[in-house]
């Protein structure tokens, strides 16, 4: 495939992001006092001492949420949708550590019928394959779909070079395709896991809330750009025709019969509980081995695209995989942040040379053109251009420990 970029049109998208986010970042990188994200990352808020939003809500999970009443609002609320036969509940479900703890505590603690639907990923690993089919015979029904799969390459392509990530199709689908499956088969509540605004860094104007509106989903979930958006860019360049498919259109509210909510909302949110949860009730496995650019071996497991994914991030904000797990672990007292900071310094920012060559193939690039596109999103307040020495990141957290202990 050819390249597609064309600098007018990545400015454009880039404005039209901005603007329905309505927050620029600082150019100045700060670190949390407590963790160890930094204000790069979008729509994080800081508080006048220097914790971030995700630090003060952990306190407030900790400390402050009446967990009993909460409860008692999910008693409600699933008594309220709960069916003597059929399916009474959508829970969109990976096999993955998270959604395999919503699906089985549903059926089996509260008397629930789930359905669990799936936007499969772009290329299964083994071990993503291996948990679904395991989570599949721990006794749940499962709906999978694959969209089409020329137009899913193009649109990850396309994705890739005007937002900076290939991972956004997915993100489309895995919104859409289970508010769609509530509406086909008259189900009225779709249950997601955790509040990831709150709980990792971001807006937390949704914090005491038990979901986004289907308004806030473009703006929260997919960059600004929704797949109408992107379609327009590839109808222009000649690489998409006709109208997105129903499976990446996110429902409009005024139609929507279907409750969205977080469990995260109700019950007390622990993703390393979560995963020796599934892993007793549900056949989940870690994998063998640390995912590429972070230590831990038991999240986001199932797609060869991951690393791509989660590298670009790196690339944007200077927050990489091994940031994200480690400044959730320490809110959650897993470990402490010296040894959050070290596990950074050491993993975060890891070139995702595994499963690499499958997507350069399956983005129709060489990684030549790879280079470019990264090096394109790399923003002069976070990264230092060596030439041929390559690029470094100016402000990585261990620097600001070292200088402060100095």
């Amino acid at each position: 495939m050819i390249p597609l970029w064309i600098p007018e049109v990545e400015a454009k998208v880039r404005s039209e992001a901005k603007n329905l986010d309505q927050q620029s970042r600082s150019k100045e990188v700060k670190y949390c006092r407590s963790c160890v994200v930094s204000n790069q990352r979008p729509r994080i808020v800081f508080d006048k001492t220097g914790l971030c939003s995700a630090c003060l809500y952990a306190d407030w999970k900790n400390n402050g949420i009446p967990w009993d009443e909460r409860h008692d609002k999910l008693v409600s609320l699933l008594s309220k949708h709960r069916r003597k036969s059929g399916y009474d509940v959508i829970v969109p479900c990976s096999g993955g550590k998270d959604s395999a703890y919503v699906a089985h505590i549903l059926k089996h603690k509260y008397n629930m019928h789930p359905l669990c639907v799936k936007f499969a990923p772009f290329m299964y690993t083994d071990i993503g394959r291996r948990n679904w089919e395991n989570f599949q015979q721990a006794g749940f029904d499962c709906l999978e779909l694959f969209p089409e799969g020329l137009t899913h390459r193009r649109l990850a392509r396309l994705c890739f070079e005007y937002l900076g990530d290939p991972f956004q199709p997915f993100a489309y689908g895995q919104l859409a395709f289970p508010m769609k499956m509530a509406e086909r088969y008259g189900i009225g509540l779709v249950m997601y896991g955790e509040n990831g605004e709150a709980e990792y860094g971001g807006d937390p104007t949704a914090n005491d809330r038990p979901c986004w509106d289907t308004s806030d989903w473009e703006r929260i979930y997919v960059k600004g750009s929704g797949v109408e958006r992107v379609w327009e860019i590839g109808k222009s360049l000649g690489v998409l025709q006709d109208s997105p498919s129903e499976a990446y259109i996110f429902p409009n509210r005024e139609h929507e019969k279907a409750e969205f909510h977080w469990l995260g909302y109700y019950l007390k949110w622990h993703p390393q509980s979560n995963y020796y949860y599934s892993s007793e009730h549900t056949g989940f496995s870690a994998n063998p081995e640390r995912s590429v650019g972070t230590y831990s071996k038991y999240a986001s497991l199932d797609d060869k695209m991951d690393g791509l994914h989660y590298y670009m991030a790196y690339v944007k904000f200077g927050i990489g995989r091994c940031t994200s797990d480690a400044a959730h672990e320490i809110r959650d007292s897993d470990i402490t942040r010296e040894e959050g900071v070290a596990l950074v310094r050491r993993y975060d920012g890891e070139y995702p040379e595994k499963y690499l060559s499958e997507c350069l193939d399956y983005l129709g690039m060489d990684e030549d053109h790879l280079a470019t596109v990264i090096n394109r999103f790399r923003p002069d307040n976070i990264w230092e251009n060596l030439g041929e020495d390559g690029w470094r990141l100016k402000n990585g957290i261990w620097k600001k420990v070292l200088s402060e202990a100095a």
